[in-house]
């Protein structure tokens, strides 16, 4: 299936913009645009939400409850919240449009040789605005599973755009309400054998020229809690040697019980608690793609990433998260450090790649 206006593909080669896809739509498209290796998946645009609310009637309504709204009346807030939203998940989404959100649900399901569970988070337009912070704003959904739910939390999160904390949030901050719009990332869920955090420097002492990893078995929110003591690399940036290492305990991990769609903790046994999570071939498959998105974003990064028992080898490894390191990258570089380099083979031998089909 192709990208079209009501569904993009977050490799399917159209360029992203943030009015079309929202903010972590169009983020997901273009760390995939540059070659990075995020999880596959797609948006619902806010083409079909802008049409399925004109449609239905719905976006004149809200105009008219929200005109005179007390942002201080909390019971009125919570009714008028109340209100759309039952609006917005009572309503019948026309038959084409849920037939290419169908279609696309499948079509990403044919990567894989069996169905993966799936995450649908809401992306809008309003949350990258200069100023406005809407982290957790609205709704996101975890491990689900089939096109019934996934269809069903599509719409909870159009919903979530008008949960009582968001309409507040929009009035406090002066946001209008004209414009605004919902985007939908729907996107495999990282069934994380390996996972940790790379840092592009040294973070002990902002080493520019080292990069840290850290990794343990299972999904990464023991590492970034500090539940475990994960294996802990330097290494040279240029040319990937390893400079020090240090094996943590890694005692336990977190990993997906599929029957109860949850994460269980689970004991790691001796010998995996005696070795390195990562082989040398993945380590350096790390590396490299921490180096990647250092020079995509044009700064040191921190990011988070992940093993995925669910795809082969060469395309298992996952970026989950790429943001600017803030401790040492504001300050300048040592002396003695050496810059990163930005040569066009840098990457030659970047190893992890998305999945070959395009949905």
């Amino acid at each position: 299936m192709q990208s079209n206006e009501y569904i993009q593909f977050f490799d399917g080669g159209i360029e992203p913009t943030l009015e079309n896809l929202g903010g972590k739509g169009a983020s997901l498209v273009t760390m995939t645009s540059a070659g990075m290796p995020v999880p596959p998946g797609f948006v619902v645009t806010t083409v079909q939400f802008d049409a399925f609310m004109e449609e239905a009637g719905i976006t004149r309504h809200i105009h008219q409850l929200l005109a005179d709204l007390d942002m201080e009346d909390m019971n009125q807030v919570d009714k008028v919240s109340a209100a759309i939203r039952e609006d917005i998940c009572s309503r019948p989404v026309p038959q084409a449009m849920r037939e290419l959100t169908i279609t696309a649900y499948e079509s990403l399901m044919n990567r894989f040789d069996a169905p993966v569970p799936v995450a649908v988070r809401s992306s809008a337009t309003a949350e990258d605005l200069p100023d406005a912070s809407f982290a957790g704003q609205q709704d996101t959904y975890l491990w689900l599973d089939g096109v019934k739910a996934v269809t069903e939390h599509i719409r909870q999160c159009w919903a979530s755009l008008y949960t009582s904390r968001a309409i507040i949030y929009r009035l406090k901050n002066n946001i209008p309400n004209e414009g605004l719009s919902m985007a939908v990332v729907v996107q495999k869920m990282v069934n994380s054998r390996v996972s940790g955090v790379a840092i592009t420097m040294d973070p002990t002492n902002g080493d520019r020229s080292k990069i840290t990893i850290d990794s343990s078995y299972g999904v990464g929110e023991m590492v970034v809690s500090g539940q475990v003591t994960p294996d802990n690399i330097l290494l040279d940036k240029v040319t990937l040697a390893v400079v020090n290492e240090h094996l943590g305990d890694k005692h336990a991990e977190l990993i997906p019980d599929a029957g109860a769609k949850r994460l269980v903790e689970r004991e790691v046994d001796d010998e995996r608690r005696g070795r390195r999570s990562l082989t040398d071939a993945e380590l350096t498959a790390v590396a490299q793609m921490a180096k990647r998105a250092e020079k995509h974003y044009k700064c040191p990064q921190d990011i988070e990433w992940a093993l995925d028992a669910d795809l082969p080898d060469g395309e298992n490894l996952l970026l989950l998260q790429s943001r600017p390191e803030t401790v040492h990258s504001s300050k300048p570089a040592p002396q003695t450090a050496p810059q990163p380099l930005v040569s066009g083979g840098f990457f030659s031998g970047f190893s992890a790649t998305i999945p070959k089909q395009a949905v």
